[in-house]
C-alpha cells in the first residue's frame, strides 16, 4: 500500500536512571499464627512423621520414594492464603522447589520440594529458630515462610501430576509429558538415566526433547503402575502431565466461484516483493494453486518429517494461505482495483498425513519447523503463523504448557539470540457448545487453547462481520452474533488467573455460526472465502474461526515489515496492538460498567485490545502521529529493581501551543519479549 506519512522512529531520546520502588505494599496473603509455639511444634511433628513414614512406605502406597539422594515433600498453604514458595528452596543446600500448583477443591497452594539425603534437618532447624529467636523488629525468625505453611507431608503421585486427575493414565497406557529437573550441564546425564529407567520398565520414550532453564521435557507412554515404578527408581522428576493431542480442522465446504474469477483477478495483480514473508505452520500448502504459486520462491515448502511430503493432505494449510496472501479474497475478486503483492509465502508441514498422528512434543516440533524455514531463506523478514491448537489436557488457569513455553523461548531467541515474530490462534468454540447456552456464555467458558498462553506470541481471537445467509437449506436459520460483536468461535481468557496475560490480544474477522432454535451449524455464507487445496477440482473453499483471524493478522504484519524493513518484532506487535480498537458492539456486550475495573477486565479478557487497523498502524495521519522508540531496558537485577528510562520527546511546541484548550489524547504501548524461566512458576 502507498504510505504518505511514515511512522516516525526516534533515537537518542533516552536518559537512564537507577530505580527503586517507592512502594512497600505487598499483596502476599500470609495467615496470622497467634499460637507461635503450637504452630511451630505442629510443623516439627509433621516433618518427623513424614521422614518416618518415608521409611515404611510399601511399593503399593508410594509415589514419593526416598532415593539415595533424598526425598520429596509436599508443602500446603492455608485455604485462600499464599504459600511463600521461594523460601522453600536453597540451591546451595541442594533443596529444590520442583513445582507449585493451586488445589481448586481446597483453595490451597501446594509445593513439591526435593530434599537431598543429609539435609533432612534443614527445615527443622528453621522451625527451632522460629520458636526461639526474634528479629530486630521482634518478629519470630522465618516468620513469613513458617506462618504460610499449613501442613507438610510426603509428596504422593498427585503432587507430580498437573491437569485433571481424570486424565491420569490407568491400566491403559497413555502419552505423558515428563518434566525433569536438570541444569544445562546435566541434560545428557538426566536424559540418559531416564532412557535406562524407561527401558527397564518397558516404558516407551520419545526421542524428542524441549529444553528450558532447569527443565527438560520428554514424552513417555506409560500405565499408572509404570509411572509409580518410574517415580520410585528415577530421581529427576519434577512434573507429569498428559500429552496434548492436536485439535481437528474444519470440514471442507462447498466452493463459491469458478476458474474465470481467478483468471480475472490474476490480471490485476502486480508482484512487488520485499524481504517480507509469511511462514504457515500447518498441514502443508498446495503450491500449484494459481492464486498461490506466484508467492512461493524455490525451497519454500518443507515438512518436519520429510516422509510426510510438503503437500496439503487436509486442506487447512491452503485455506490459511489464501487469507495470508490476500487478506480478504472475496473483496479482491469483486473489486476492479489493482493489487500489489509485497510478501512471499512459506510452508512447513507440522501435521502428518492421514492416519493416527505420531505422538509429539509439539513445542519441539514447532521449533524444528521454524528452523527449517530460516535455514532455507535466512534473508526473509519472517512472520510465522500457526493456527494449530489443542484444547485437550490444557491448563485451565492460563499457566504455561510445554508447547507455549517452547514458543516463548523460540520467539525470545533463548538458544540463538534471534528475536522472532509469531502469531498463534486462540482456538475455537465448537457450535455444539451453544446448545442450551446463550451466546456469549460458551465463549467465556472456553479458555484459550495451548499454545495460546505464550507471552511472546500474539494470540489472535475473532470477531464477526457476517450476518447474511443466502443458503436456501438454511433459510430458517439466523446468525448467532451481530456485526461487530465477538465471533461465536472465539475463545477467551476470562477464567484465567489474573497473573497470566490477557489473551487474545487482537481480533480479526472469524465469521459467524447459524442457529435454528437448538440447532447450530457452520455456514459458508458466514465464513471467509479462501483457496481450495484441490485446485484441479475446485478453486475456492471457506474458512472461519480463529484460524481465519490468525492468517489475516499475519498478512497485516507482513505489510508492516514490508514497509519498514528490519523493524523489530516487538515493534510490529506494538503497532498492531496500538492500532487496535474495540467496536461499539463489543463495548455493549462486555463493558457493563465503564467506571469499574471488573467491567474493563471482562472486555479485555474476551476481546483483547480490539481490532487492529492497518492504516493506523502503518502510517501517521493529519491528526494522529506514531512515534516509535526501539530500545533495550533492564528493569530488574538479581534481588532488586535496576533502572528506568525517561524519554525526551521532540514535541513541536509551537504547534501544540496553537491547540490551546483542544483535548489531546496520548496512547502509549510498551512491547517487549519476555525470557521465560520455567521453574516452579511454569505450573
Amino acid at each position: 500500500m502507498a504510505v504518505d506519512k511514515k511512522n516516525i522512529f526516534l533515537s537518542d531520546t533516552v536518559r537512564n536512571y537507577p530505580y527503586t520502588s517507592r512502594s512497600a505494599f505487598s499483596s502476599t496473603r500470609i495467615p496470622d499464627r497467634p499460637d507461635r509455639t503450637g504452630h511451630g511444634t505442629f510443623l516439627k511433628k509433621k516433618f518427623e512423621e513424614a521422614y518416618k513414614q518415608n521409611q515404611k512406605l510399601t511399593q503399593r502406597q508410594v509415589a514419593a520414594i526416598k532415593y539415595k539422594e533424598g526425598i520429596y515433600l509436599e508443602f500446603s498453604g492455608q485455604e485462600n492464603h499464599d504459600l511463600v514458595v521461594k523460601s522453600l528452596e536453597s540451591v546451595r543446600e541442594g533443596i529444590r522447589l520442583l513445582n507449585v500448583h493451586r488445589d481448586e477443591e481446597s483453595e490451597t497452594v501446594k509445593a513439591t520440594v526435593y530434599v537431598p539425603e543429609g539435609k533432612e534437618t534443614y527445615f527443622i532447624n528453621r522451625l527451632d529458630l522460629y520458636l526461639t529467636r526474634e528479629t530486630k523488629k521482634g518478629n519470630p525468625r522465618y516468620k513469613d515462610v513458617v506462618n504460610s505453611i499449613e501442613n507438610v507431608s510426603l509428596a504422593m503421585l498427585d503432587a507430580f501430576w498437573f491437569g485433571a486427575k481424570a486424565d491420569m493414565p490407568t491400566e491403559t497406557p497413555a502419552w505423558c509429558e515428563i518434566w525433569l529437573r536438570a541444569d544445562k550441564n546435566d541434560y545428557d546425564k538426566v536424559e540418559s538415566l531416564l532412557a535406562t529407567a524407561c527401558q527397564t520398565l518397558e516404558i516407551t520414550l520419545d526421542k524428542n526433547s524441549i529444553y528450558f532453564p532447569e527443565r527438560v521435557v520428554k514424552l513417555i507412554r506409560a500405565q499408572s503402575n509404570q509411572l509409580a515404578e518410574l517415580i520410585k527408581s528415577y530421581a529427576y522428576i519434577a512434573e507429569l502431565r498428559r500429552a496434548p493431542e492436536v485439535a481437528g480442522f474444519f470440514e471442507e465446504l462447498t466452493p463459491l466461484e469458478q476458474k474465470e474469477w481467478v483468471d480475472e483477478l490474476l490480471t490485476r495483480i502486480t508482484l512487488d516483493f520485499s524481504k517480507s514473508s509469511v511462514c504457515i505452520l500447518d498441514t502443508g500448502i498446495h503450491t500449484g494453486h494459481p492464486l498461490l504459486e506466484i508467492a512461493f520462491e524455490e525451497d519454500s515448502t518443507h515438512a518436519v518429517e520429510p516422509s510426510w511430503g510438503d503437500g496439503d493432505h487436509h486442506g487447512h494449510g491452503t485455506e490459511m494461505a489464501g487469507l495470508a496472501l490476500y487478506y480478504d479474497l472475496q473483496e479482491r475478486l469483486l473489486s476492479d482495483q489493482h493489487y500489489s503483492i509485497v510478501h512471499h509465502l512459506e510452508s512447513v508441514k507440522i501435521l502428518p498425513p492421514k492416519g493416527e498422528n505420531r505422538p509429539e512434543l509439539y513445542g519441539n516440533l514447532t521449533q524444528q519447523a521454524v528452523y527449517k524455514a530460516e535455514i532455507a531463506h535466512p534473508e526473509y523478514d519472517r512472520t510465522t503463523c500457526m493456527a494449530v491448537t489443542s484444547h485437550q489436557y490444557n491448563t485451565s488457569d492460563g499457566s504455561p504448557t510445554s508447547w507455549s513455553g517452547a514458543v516463548d523461548n523460540l520467539i525470545y531467541g533463548s538458544d540463538d539470540g534471534k528475536k522472532r515474530l509469531m502469531f498463534v490462534s486462540a482456538g475455537n468454540v465448537c457450535p455444539q457448545e451453544f446448545v442450551g447456552n446463550a451466546f456469549p456464555n460458551p465463549n467465556q467458558m472456553h479458555s484459550v487453547e495451548s499454545p495460546g498462553q505464550a507471552w511472546n506470541a500474539l494470540t489472535v481471537g475473532a470477531f464477526n462481520q457476517y450476518v447474511r445467509i443466502d443458503d436456501e437449506q438454511l433459510s430458517e436459520y439466523n446468525p448467532v452474533a451481530d456485526i461487530g460483536e465477538l465471533s461465536p468461535y472465539s475463545s477467551t481468557s476470562l477464567l484465567w488467573d489474573k497473573r497470566w496475560p490477557i489473551k487474545p490480544e487482537i481480533l480479526y474477522n472469524g465469521g459467524n455460526i447459524a442457529k435454528d432454535g437448538e440447532n447450530l451449524t457452520e455456514c459458508a455464507d458466514l465464513s471467509l472465502l479462501t483457496t481450495h487445496a484441490r485446485p484441479l477440482t475446485r478453486l475456492f473453499s471457506t474458512i472461519n474461526g480463529t484460524s481465519a483471524a490468525t492468517a489475516q493478522a499475519a498478512w497485516m504484519a507482513a505489510q508492516i515489515t514490508s514497509e519498514y524493513p528490519d523493524i523489530w518484532p516487538e515493534t510490529v506487535r506494538a503497532l498492531l496492538v496500538h492500532s487496535a480498537r474495540w467496536t461499539e458492539k463489543m463495548k455493549k456486550q462486555f463493558l457493563k460498567d465503564n467506571n469499574k475495573t471488573s467491567g474493563k477486565r471482562l472486555l479485555l479478557r474476551t476481546c483483547g485490545y480490539g481490532v487492529p487497523d492497518l492504516n493506523r498502524a502503518i502510517e501517521c495521519k493529519n491528526n494522529s502521529v506514531n512515534l516509535i522508540i526501539e530500545n533495550a531496558l533492564q528493569p530488574f537485577k538479581k534481588g532488586s529493581m535496576n533502572e528506568m528510562h525517561v524519554h525526551q520527546i521532540p514535541w513541536p511546541k509551537e504547534v501544540l501551543r496553537e491547540l490551546g484548550g483542544t483535548p489531546v489524547e496520548m496512547r502509549v504501548t510498551l512491547s517487549y519479549l519476555a525470557f521465560r524461566c520455567f521453574e516452579w512458576v511454569a505450573s
